[in-house]
């Protein structure tokens, strides 16, 4: 089995709860982890990765 480095996402503050984590697989898949449920991986492909971050980062979108 092939072990992950994870990279704590840039915009996770500080360390502990509310930190995002990201690992590419030799296969292309991407892993994602949130620090309040570590055992919980979601895996996708980059191209739907990279749909989901254009989103997120889009000025159309708004929080809240």
């Amino acid at each position: 089995m092939t072990e992950l480095t994870w990279q704590k996402s840039s915009f996770s503050e500080g360390a502990g709860a509310n930190c995002v984590y990201v690992a590419a697989h030799p296969t292309g898949r991407i892993h994602l982890q949130e620090s309040d449920a570590p055992a919980t991986t979601l895996t996708t492909s980059p191209t739907a990765f990279a749909a989901l971050i254009r989103t997120l980062t889009s000025s159309d979108h708004t929080f809240g």
